[in-house]
């Protein structure tokens, strides 16, 4: 049986954080049966934003030269990628954002995508999951337009505060049982 690889995306600012505590279950659950996991942290990364300049369309590489070039190995490398964030303004944080608009330079190359899994993880500190409902529909259309997999997400809600989720043991059992599922 083949080792998958399960890579964990972390677009919080804040380490150790609710979204930060969720990916880490599911990347316990996946590892407990046999996957190999890694996790980034796009706070510890310099990841420009895109500007539309579509040198990427005629070299077939960005122009910027930043810690993205790293992630897109980890990410073509990877069958399953987990990507979180907490809700910033009913959307996802401006480091997340960064990193998939510089997904543009796959416009051309949309196999890179095919294929690959992914669960999205949302905590919010709002008191329905309505406040995610930009995030969803955002990550929704984003992976049916690139032909990835959106297999399951997370929503964590009433977790404004570091750590609020350890005291949301079924959710974080939940997160748990769906990285033990992705390696079935």
């Amino acid at each position: 049986m083949k080792q998958i690889k399960v890579l964990g995306i972390v677009g919080s600012p804040r380490k150790g954080g609710n979204t930060d505590i969720i990916i880490d279950e599911i990347l316990k659950g996946a590892k407990k049966n046999g996957a190999n996991t890694e996790k980034i942290l796009l706070s510890d990364l310099t990841i420009n934003p895109c500007d539309g300049c579509n040198v990427c369309f005629k070299t077939g590489e960005c122009k910027h030269k930043d810690d993205f070039t790293v992630l897109k190995d980890k990410l073509n490398e990877s069958e399953v990628w987990i990507i979180g964030t907490p809700v910033y303004w009913w959307g996802p944080t401006a480091i997340l954002k960064a990193f998939i608009d510089r997904w543009y330079e796959y416009e051309l190359k949309r196999q890179f995508f095919h294929g690959k899994r992914m669960i999205l993880v949302i905590a919010s500190g709002g008191s329905s999951e309505s406040y995610s409902r930009h995030i969803i529909g955002m990550m929704e259309d984003i992976t049916q337009y690139l032909g990835i997999n959106l297999e399951d997400k997370i929503v964590c809600i009433g977790v404004s505060r570091r750590g609020d989720v350890k005291n949301k043991p079924e959710l974080l059992k939940k997160a748990l049982e769906l990285g033990m599922k992705l390696t079935v």
